[in-house]
């Protein structure tokens, strides 16, 4: 938990930094863009749509009709957007996120690592193409476990437990595999994937959690539908950055336990000079004598500690 709190204020930090706030317009004017070109094409269309589809299904029709008679008949007429708004959410989301992962978090690795791990070797275990395909596959698996989840929805408290799990699992992946596209082996990132993996899961679901706070735009009803212009482009942000900040607390904790991982490959390993001193003894390098040097109190004798043959990279 140390290293989480720890990578925590570190990317709160690095979330006020120039060039952060900088990339995270990019993702911004891309989302606002397509947002208002979808709905600028297919708003109408789609609201008539979901409105026809309430007037003609029987149960909701009753359940309009009481409303009118109960003088909640304005709901009908937002009813139809929000629903819209509803549904495209995850979209929203999904596309924020990705964006996030790959326009911000290459530059955003870069920044850390340039200020923190300095001597960190880059080994380039995935391409910018890996990524993208890793980000598809996991993005296709948690929109499957989401519509796979939605009748589950309708149980209050699973409602607020099962998206932001999903959204957990998804950042996970995501941001987890490029903050350690640029430095890790395949067999280090698989290594750290497994070693580390509920720390990450435990930071995806923190996300998924913080992801779900811009959603509260869309419970302000009537009041969203008038100042969607507005709106709209404030919740795609502070999505936006909610993601960059994650992506920032996955980078510092991947990185890491990356530099730790190497510094614990580089350890001497147990016996192993003693191994190398009697196989130089074998060999006739040096004097049986100088092998053995000290006797400790039980009895055991140790050899000392030499240096490896050329070419040896474990110390």
């Amino acid at each position: 938990m140390g290293l989480i709190f720890d990578a925590f204020w570190r990317a709160v930090a690095y979330c006020l930094h120039p060039r952060v706030v900088a990339l995270s317009f990019l993702p911004l004017v891309l989302m606002v863009a397509l947002s208002f070109g979808l709905g600028y094409f297919f708003w109408e269309s789609a609201v008539a749509g979901v409105s026809a589809w309430l007037t003609d299904n029987e149960l909701l029709s009753l359940a309009l009709n009481w409303l009118d008679k109960v003088g909640a008949g304005g709901l009908r007429a937002v009813l139809g957007p929000l629903i819209i708004l509803f549904l495209a959410t995850p979209v929203i989301v999904v596309l924020s996120l990705l964006l996030v992962g790959w326009l911000m978090t290459p530059a955003m690795v870069t920044l850390v690592s340039g200020r923190r791990f300095p001597s960190l070797e880059k080994h380039k275990g995935a391409s910018w193409w890996g990524s993208l395909w890793w980000s598809l596959v996991s993005t296709v698996m948690a929109l499957l476990a989401l519509m796979a989840s939605l009748p589950l929805w309708l149980i209050p408290p699973l409602i607020m437990v099962l998206p932001p799990l999903i959204w957990g699992w998804l950042t996970y992946r995501v941001f987890t595999f490029d903050a350690l596209a640029e430095h890790a082996t395949v067999d280090e990132r698989k290594l750290l994937f497994a070693r580390h993996r509920h720390q990450f899961l435990l930071l995806g679901v923190a996300s998924g959690y913080l992801g779900a706070l811009p959603s509260v735009l869309w419970a302000s009803g009537a009041m969203f539908i008038a100042m969607a212009p507005l709106l709209i482009p404030l919740a795609i942000w502070l999505y936006t950055l909610i993601f960059a900040f994650s992506s920032l607390w996955f980078t510092h904790l991947a990185l890491t336990v990356l530099e730790r991982l190497r510094a614990q490959d580089q350890r001497p390993k147990p016996g192993y000079a003693a191994a190398q001193a009697a196989v130089r003894v074998r060999a006739g390098t040096i004097a049986d004598s100088d092998a053995v040097t000290d006797v400790p109190a039980g009895g055991a004798a140790t050899t000392p500690a030499l240096p490896p043959p050329a070419g040896d990279k474990r110390l």
